[in-house]
């Protein structure tokens, strides 16, 4: 594979960092702004990206956006949108839905309808009640019954590479996630002085942030790598490219978003601080398709 993006590749990664940049919370108190808010969902309906699966993107694009909305903790509607248009156009069907996983609609935000995936049967049904979630940047409801009738049967091969691109998807956006969350590290590094010198000229959060970088660099690499097996590999090499990539950017993640608190020094452990809404989007992602080490045939350390 070529790991290099292509010109239009770039150009998406581009304009989805925009959209998270110039739309997406900035403050925990942006979470609580629902002027934002709505623009964000209005914006996103725009680009069409919901959509992007049925419009013929591959993985990495899919993944692309995923990873550029963790980093923004954009907080409308995308993961479960584009997993179920995935499903849905299988059976030529292209109306709004958001996935349904055991019972739970993780990523339901303005949905109204669910899909699931029961085998290779695609079963659909209403979003019900909104139910608690650790993820302050999305809204999860419950599904109280899905259509007894399903709505269609997807191709065994299909079916597996749904799987696939739900763990490349979640994964994208842990990685995201730990993206922003150093980014934010970085940024107070720079500001905040202690002794009359900035806190990034010591080198414990040097070595600190450093490690958070290289963390993040092989997360990326098999990520990448990940998101062109979606489409490109056989589904047995895809499916454990894929659990490969989920555990791999979960753990370092979780890493990554505990060594941003530390940066911060006591600020990091308030609710003011961004860095618990970071952590928070990782660990919700990460129990989305989770994925263990048994599942994986080459083990990690």
């Amino acid at each position: 594979m070529d790991v290099r993006l292509t010109t239009e590749q770039a150009q998406l990664r581009d304009a989805a960092a925009k959209l998270a940049d110039d739309l997406g919370p900035g403050s925990v108190a942006d979470l609580d702004d629902a002027a934002r808010h709505d623009r964000l969902r209005a914006a996103l309906d725009r680009t069409g990206w919901r959509h992007l699966r049925s419009d013929g993107a591959s993985g990495v694009e899919v993944a692309i956006v995923a990873e550029e909305f963790g980093r923004g903790l954009v907080d409308a509607a995308f993961l479960g949108p584009i997993l179920a248009d995935d499903l849905l156009r299988h059976l030529g069907d292209t109306g709004p839905a958001t996935v349904s996983i055991d019972g739970v609609a993780p990523d339901a935000d303005g949905c109204e309808r669910v899909v699931a995936l029961d085998g290779v049967e695609v079963r659909t049904g209403p979003a019900d009640v909104v139910s608690m979630s650790s993820d302050l940047t999305r809204v999860s409801k419950q599904v109280a019954m899905l259509d007894e009738t399903p709505l269609g049967s997807l191709s065994e091969s299909a079916a597996r590479r749904w799987v696939v691109l739900a763990l490349v998807t979640t994964a994208a956006d842990i990685l995201g996630a730990a993206r922003g969350a150093q980014a934010l590290a970085c940024d107070y590094a720079k500001i905040r002085e202690q002794y009359g010198k900035t806190i990034g000229s010591y080198q414990a959060i040097g070595h600190l942030l450093a490690e958070n970088l290289a963390l993040l660099e092989g997360a990326t690499s098999i990520v990448r790598y990940a998101a062109w097996a979606v489409d490109e590999e056989e589904p047995d090499v895809a499916e454990n490219a894929a659990r490969m990539a989920k555990v791999y950017a979960s753990r370092i993640a979780l890493t990554v978003c505990e060594n941003v608190i530390q940066v911060h020094g006591g600020i990091g452990n308030t609710w003011e601080c961004l860095a618990h809404v970071f952590l928070r989007r990782v660990l919700v992602s990460t129990e989305t398709f989770p994925v263990s080490l048994k599942e994986i045939n080459i083990g990690l350390s």
